[in-house]
């Protein structure tokens, strides 16, 4: 009986670390990896029943060529070989199919995440990156999946390059374009394109315009489509800065001390009005309350300011709610410590200014939690009363 040929067993795939792209169906990707992991643990199992199988085979077959070993022996040894060769044939085609799923499952998972690079090898992965990165900075990552079908699909990355030319992304992100054909004016290329977005975004940068104040492509669309050049945006700005400087400087001073709204902020209010209003009112909304806050011996968290100014809370709101929240902070703070549990400034504010708030999944909101801590607080106080009374009572009965 001769020994059966050594099995060659393709190694486990290795665990790999991939960050999924932006707008990724995050349960998605969970089931995909979920499959992974689960068909990678049946390929494992497979082949610890495959060695085991085939230590026992080797096993046998030494006492089948044991030195005086019995007739009877031997054919009890062949018998459990031959079984252990069974387990072991069965167990490499349930783990070759385990690995065929795993890999399946893996690509879907890339596919899924965004990885399109891992599932492509030598020329085709070098033709996706190219056109990867260069979309990429175009802010059109989203096009890496039609970047991928066409390069599976043979295209060279010239025609891959005038194929998402008429993607609804390609239009939406260059659409100043149309405008300038419209206009009898010349279509930009993507680069002239993206070095005019540049080069207004480095003059208003320098100028100290306020974020969300003409800083997106959407912002510069109407300028690009106008045919504005960087030389009259500067020009323009370089107004809008004359016209601050010629501003009283005492209300300049009052607006930055008041509201924090230095000379970049006001510049943005002479440049485009319509743009600047919303942003700087809701930035004095926000600096407004900040103020309120501040006169109470509270902190500043700008995000949370800022969304209570998107609230319509004004300063003089800000003024009688920072009131009462000073007056009851000390309180809830030995309520909350009390009872086990944490109170922030940040529920404090909550709980004023926003008391219909949704709380985090499963759990409540700052004026629910407030309601129940003082709940608990009165329910304590009443036992304890309660059982004072009678103590008083039985004592005066005595007498």
């Amino acid at each position: 009986m001769s020994t059966p040929p050594e099995q060659y067993i393709p190694d486990d795939f290795q665990n790999e670390i991939d960050l999924p792209a932006p707008g990724v169906d995050e349960g998605a990707l969970g089931g995909a990896n979920a499959e992974v992991a689960r068909q990678k643990a049946i390929a494992r199992r497979a082949m610890v029943e495959y060695s085991r199988a085939r230590d026992e085979a080797a096993r046998q077959m030494a006492r089948y060529k044991a030195k005086g070993a019995s007739a009877r022996t031997r054919a009890s040894a062949t018998v459990m070989r031959n079984r252990q060769l069974a387990v072991m044939k069965r167990q490499t085609v349930i783990r070759n199919a385990a690995l065929k799923k795993q890999a399946a499952a893996q690509n879907n998972a890339w596919k899924i995440g965004g990885n399109f690079d891992k599932l492509l090898s030598g020329a085709n992965r070098d033709a996706f990156l190219a056109l990867q990165s260069m979309f990429g900075e175009m802010g059109l990552g989203s096009l890496a999946g039609r970047i991928f079908q066409y390069v599976q699909e043979g295209y060279g990355a010239d025609t891959i390059s005038l194929l998402l030319q008429d993607t609804p992304e390609y239009k939406e992100r260059f659409k100043a374009n149309d405008a300038r054909a419209k206009a009898g004016l010349a279509v930009l290329n993507p680069a002239e394109y993206l070095a005019a977005e540049s080069a207004y975004r480095q003059i208003l940068d320098n100028a100290g315009m306020p974020k969300g104040f003409y800083d997106n492509p959407a912002d510069f669309q109407k300028w690009i489509a106008s045919d504005v050049s960087p030389t009259e945006i500067k020009a323009r700005v370089d107004l809008a800065t004359e016209a601050v400087n010629k501003t009283d400087p005492g209300y300049r001073g009052a607006l930055y001390r008041i509201y924090g709204l230095g000379e970049g902020e006001l510049a943005a209010y002479f440049l485009d009005r319509r743009t600047a209003e919303p942003i700087l009112k809701k930035q004095a909304a926000a600096g407004a309350i900040g103020a309120a806050a501040l006169r109470r011996g509270f902190g500043l968290n700008t995000l949370d300011l800022e969304s209570y100014a998107s609230l319509g809370i004004t300063g003089q709101d800000a003024e009688v709610a920072y009131g009462r929240i000073a007056d009851s902070f000390e309180s809830m703070l030995g309520l909350a410590g009390r009872y086990g549990t944490t109170w922030t400034q940040q529920e404090a504010e909550q709980e004023v200014f926003m008391p219909g708030s949704a709380g985090s999944v499963g759990s409540e909101n700052a004026f629910e939690k407030s309601k129940r801590l003082k709940s608990q607080e009165r329910a304590m106080f009443a036992g304890t009363r309660g059982g004072s009374s009678q103590g008083l009572a039985a004592g005066y009965r005595q007498t």
